[in-house]
């Protein structure tokens, strides 16, 4: 389902603060060192995330909430449980709400 994206800034596309939390997840998954099992799972679903921002700047903030809802789910269940990842997730949670807020 495609919805309108909200949460944009001046200056800024509807899905500049995903890219943003998008990356700063990156960057702390990747400086985390212990073994993760499940790591590739959660790589592959912030590049889906990272898709879907540069969806919402190239299509006016259309995006698929179903699909960035699912990847968020799966990114959360592989390090939910990580406290040094906790910022960042939450960081990415918010963006994605932004985006493809909570159907009421």
């Amino acid at each position: 389902m495609l919805e309108n994206g909200r949460g944009g800034t001046a200056g800024r596309g509807p899905g500049a603060h995903l890219a943003e939390a998008v990356r700063g997840l990156r960057r702390e998954l990747a400086a985390y060192r212990a073994v993760l099992p499940d790591r590739g799972v959660a790589e592959d679903q912030l590049d889906v995330l990272a898709h879907e921002a540069g969806n919402a700047e190239q299509a006016l903030g259309l995006v698929d909430s179903e699909r960035m809802r699912h990847s968020l789910l799966l990114v959360a269940a592989v390090i939910g449980s990580i406290s040094a990842l906790t910022a960042p997730l939450d960081a990415l949670r918010e963006a994605v709400e932004r985006l493809a807020p909570p159907r009421p």
